[in-house]
């Protein structure tokens, strides 16, 4: 298990979990065969492999910034069975246990809206009605992902649900942006096409340190070599273009990256082995 917690500069992140699920272990990896993810990642009778739902709480002195909420609350029960959805105490309780309120947070950013990371946008307010879990804060959407998600193609409509963000412009929480965008000083929001036409990762830099919360362009640290793309991208050759791209920025700067979906590693930095990227794991020392 990583550090959950990083001193970054004169910033502190730390690594949160909305919960845990399953999802089929062939379709997380796509064209890798299952003799050699299942090294890595071993499945169960059912095919499927075991993922958290990851997050990490920026807070840089003056704000508090969370990227991506998890499932959330409010999956239906025949969903909630499907994945197997481990949810004990929530996102909102996991804040809770390094200290902060869910009316302490200033911005969520969204990597994208499809349920598994924006569910714990909304709860269901006292008459039954969806309201904004971050009652104060601004969430930041890329434009193109918004209307995708109120429009989206056939393939990809299960995986976008209007409760999780149609609240959000309702109650005036909404904020969208376009491509590449300064969020507060320090925290940028940075195009990754490719599991989405609009997939955006988060780059946070301190005092010239340098942490890159991936987002599922890599979702979890068994994701790191190239071909390792989820059967789920809609866009797989600007997924593995993206990787290339920013793994090369990331061991020529020495950045720290953080995972959305790992069930165990937070936090690790890319190096090269034998050809191939890997990833080296923070340890508490780190």
């Amino acid at each position: 298990m990583t550090p959950d917690r990083l001193t970054l500069g004169s910033f502190q992140v730390y690594g949160v979990r909305d919960g845990f699920f399953w999802l089929d272990g062939g379709s997380m990896f796509g064209v890798v065969p299952k003799v050699l993810w299942q090294k890595i990642y071993p499945s169960d009778a059912e095919n499927r492999i075991h993922l958290g739902l990851n997050s990490i709480l920026i807070d840089t002195g003056r704000v508090r910034i969370l990227v991506d909420t998890g499932i959330g609350p409010d999956l239906k029960p025949r969903l909630r069975e499907f994945y197997s959805l481990e949810r004990e105490p929530g996102l909102p309780g996991a804040l809770e246990r390094i200290g902060f309120k869910v009316e302490d947070i200033d911005f969520v950013i969204n990597t994208h809206l499809h349920f598994d990371h924006c569910g714990g946008n909304t709860c269901r307010g006292s008459r039954g009605e969806f309201v904004p879990t971050f009652p104060a804060a601004e969430y930041i959407i890329q434009k193109c992902e918004w209307e995708t998600g109120l429009n989206p193609s056939n393939r990809d409509k299960p995986s976008y649900f209007h409760q999780y963000f149609l609240p959000l412009q309702k109650h005036g929480r909404l904020r969208l942006v376009e491509g590449d965008s300064e969020i507060v000083p320090g925290v940028k929001a940075v195009m990754a096409a490719g599991h989405t036409s609009c997939h955006q990762c988060v780059k946070v830099q301190s005092q010239g340190q340098t942490l890159f919360f991936l987002g599922d362009m890599v979702p979890t640290s068994g994701h790191v070599g190239l071909p390792y793309i989820m059967s789920y991208d809609l866009f797989p050759q600007e997924t593995m273009e993206n990787k290339l791209k920013f793994f090369r920025q990331a061991m020529e700067e020495d950045w720290i990256v953080a995972f959305n979906h790992d069930p165990d590693c937070f936090f690790g930095r890319i190096a090269e082995k034998d050809g191939k990227f890997v990833c080296r794991a923070l340890d508490a020392s780190s």
